[in-house]
């Protein structure tokens, strides 16, 4: 005979998760679907945690609420409504009650539907990787050495721990770029210079001489990163080379570029350190304005640096970011998101990223729904970085940043939004887009068979 489940009293730890995400009884009940009263007895430890509230629970704080003991299975739960209630299957959802029925009663038949999905997922994310050889035309040949890092960064979750700790531990006495300047040049003897006017390289380092020459164009906040790089590369030699050694990446130039890559990382950690940065982060609501004159780094930076927090136990909100060019080229990209347009050599023509790159020192919003049912609220702005001179066009691109609706309260961007409404339908590649009625589709989907009716005038010229 099945055992009854003991009753689950956390008031405490929910109570510490809403204070540590500063949210008001108020908030938290609306996020729970509970009201407030109740959330006030659950506190006090007056009321156990019910299936529905530890799914809510689960759902609305990912990242912060793990499971609470193998008596309630909460992530089992989670993952089986996940399954069948994903809005891309055909024939319908199931009713998230019904599912967690099944759950209690059908607990193997509700592993194997999670598990199917799961495969399901993962034939996807193949068929992505495919498309994306094909738009990259490295086909059989194998990846280029930048894919070869874009991929091993994507499986890292775009987070290093050892260079992110040892990042931290460093800046304990480093304020603010003065203090990273200061290091360099009494701890390592570095002589920090101003490049010649004619000079258009960013920065070199003569590691013979001890020279550190810095364009004397670039903002504070470049000049500050490029202080931060150096001592990065002075002080994490050993553990970049560590990092770089165990990749795996097969190419020589792959692992240079991993290096390079690496010192970036860790210039990035020095001026926005971890904790520091993911709770200030969480105070503004994410707020990349308020958060880049704290910390003295530039608007693309810190829309990295807030991609990158898959501390694991300290997780930040999961967001996709990436850079876009004038030409729709993604030059950079992340996801720790189920939106993996880091795997795309393009981008849908509907992302409001391709407005914003048209519109510099402007943030656009957005509200934006996959093919596979997943909505999420995104932010693009465009950006121009002057040259030196007239002679040197200056470098015009755009950077977005975005998480999954269900975020929307915890990210500023999405207050201008109606989260919950009507969500701008977009896809990733056409090649591999099902969508049958968007009039902005370059060509059909692959292996799809076309129809064409010459007596109907359409925005796109054959149906499929």
């Amino acid at each position: 005979m099945e055992q009854p489940r003991r009753r689950l009293f956390a008031g405490a730890r929910v109570r510490d998760l809403r204070k540590r995400l500063a949210l008001p009884q108020a908030a938290m009940a609306t996020r729970l679907g509970v009201s407030v009263s109740y959330l006030s007895q659950i506190e006090n430890e007056e009321r156990p945690l019910t299936p529905p509230v530890l799914i809510a629970l689960a759902r609305e704080f990912p990242q912060e609420w793990r499971d609470v003991g193998d008596d309630h299975h909460v992530s089992d739960l989670v993952r089986a409504i996940e399954a069948g209630t994903d809005s891309s299957i055909p024939g319908g959802a199931l009713d998230e009650a019904a599912v967690q029925r099944g759950v209690e009663k059908h607990p193997a038949l509700a592993r194997r539907m999670v598990a199917l999905h799961d495969a399901w997922r993962r034939s996807q994310a193949q068929l992505r990787v495919l498309d994306d050889k094909v738009e990259s035309g490295a086909g059989a040949a194998g990846s280029l050495p930048w894919e070869e890092v874009r991929d091993w960064y994507q499986a890292e979750g775009n987070y290093i721990d050892v260079l992110d700790r040892a990042a931290e531990t460093l800046v304990e006495n480093l304020d603010d770029a003065r203090g990273i300047e200061g290091r360099l040049r009494s701890t390592h003897g570095v002589k920090i210079e101003e490049a010649r006017d004619d000079d258009t390289r960013l920065s070199r380092f003569a590691a013979d001489s001890r020279r550190l020459v810095i364009s004397g164009v670039l903002p504070p906040e470049s000049r500050a990163f490029l202080l931060a790089h150096r001592l990065a590369v002075l002080e994490f030699g050993e553990q970049m080379r560590a990092v770089s050694q165990t990749s795996g990446l097969a190419s020589p130039a792959a692992r240079e570029l991993l290096s390079l890559g690496l010192a970036n990382y860790a210039a990035g950690a020095l001026l926005m350190p971890y904790n520091r940065f993911r709770d200030a982060a969480r105070a503004v609501r994410h707020d990349i304005d308020r958060l880049r004159q704290r910390f003295g780094t530039s608007f693309e930076q810190t829309c990295h640096r807030l991609s990158t927090l898959q501390r694991p136990g300290a997780q930040g909100i999961p967001f996709f970011f990436c850079r876009v060019d004038m030409a729709g080229n993604i030059t950079k990209r992340h996801s720790a998101t189920r939106l993996e347009f880091a795997r795309f050599g393009g981008a849908c023509p509907l992302w409001v990223v391709h407005e914003a790159v048209a519109i510099p020192d402007r943030v656009l919003v957005q509200l934006a729904e996959m093919p596979d049912g997943a909505r999420y609220v995104s932010m693009a702005k465009g950006l121009v970085k002057p040259s030196a001179s007239y002679a040197r066009p200056p470098r015009r691109y755009a950077v977005a940043l975005g998480c999954e609706e269900i975020h929307a309260p915890d990210f500023v961007y999405a207050d201008g939004l109606r989260t919950g409404g009507i969500a701008t339908p977009i896809g990733t590649s056409c090649r591999i887009c099902p969508r049958a009625d968007c009039d902005q589709r370059a060509f059909p989907p692959a292996a799809s068979e076309i129809r064409i009716d010459p007596d109907v005038r359409a925005p796109v010229p054959y149906a499929f």
